[in-house]
């Protein structure tokens, strides 16, 4: 297949700064809402950009859980290949992307763990399977099988059967990204760039 050939004729509406808040969090709202009110799959999806200590960056997919103007949030694993590129660089990039209505969000910033009553309140707030997933996987670590992950699962599961809520892993928690640019792109229009 020549991907090459693959064309969409982009004909959406016009995106003016008229059109625009003052600051960029009333356009980041409106956007998200938007997305969100079109049932897009995954709206609040962010690409997370990370690099190593030889500046070589990795991307992957993570979900915004809340977000102010002081800060964006998501949860993970804190034994993961992006938690210790992480620790090693807190400088870090989020793409929130929603081709159907032609928008783009991206953000620059320094991230930091969450408090550790933020990560609990949210983890309570996950379903039980969920909970349990996170003692069970070992984040971007290889598993031998399918059937060792599904072992683990299942002594977990049954480590906490008689509890009612399954506690926090040590290993599991919340990082904030602290806005420093936030840039606001949109089909046939230049992006538009705003310091926070």
């Amino acid at each position: 297949m020549d991907i090459g050939f693959l064309r969409e004729d982009y004909n959406p509406p016009l995106l003016r700064r008229k059109d625009l808040f003052e600051t960029p969090f009333p356009t980041f709202k409106a956007w998200l809402e938007h997305a969100i009110a079109s049932k897009l799959p995954e709206p609040n999806a962010m690409t997370l950009t990370t690099t190593n200590l030889e500046g070589q960056p990795s991307a992957r997919m993570v979900l915004l859980k809340e977000w102010t103007e002081e800060h964006f949030t998501f949860f993970t694993n804190y034994q993961s290949g992006k938690a210790t590129q992480m620790e090693q660089s807190p400088k870090v990039c989020l793409l929130l992307a929603w081709p159907v209505i032609y928008r783009q969000i991206i953000i620059q910033g320094t991230v930091a763990k969450a408090p550790e009553e933020v990560s609990h309140a949210y983890f309570q707030t996950r379903p039980r399977k969920s909970q349990i997933a996170a003692w069970a996987s070992d984040q971007s670590r290889p598993i031998d099988s399918r059937e060792a992950l599904e072992k683990r699962f299942k002594e977990v599961e049954d480590k906490f059967a008689k509890q009612e809520n399954v506690s926090l892993p040590p290993h599991w928690g919340g990082y904030h990204v602290k806005p420093q640019t936030h840039q606001i792109l949109a089909r046939r229009e230049r992006p538009l760039t705003r310091l926070l």
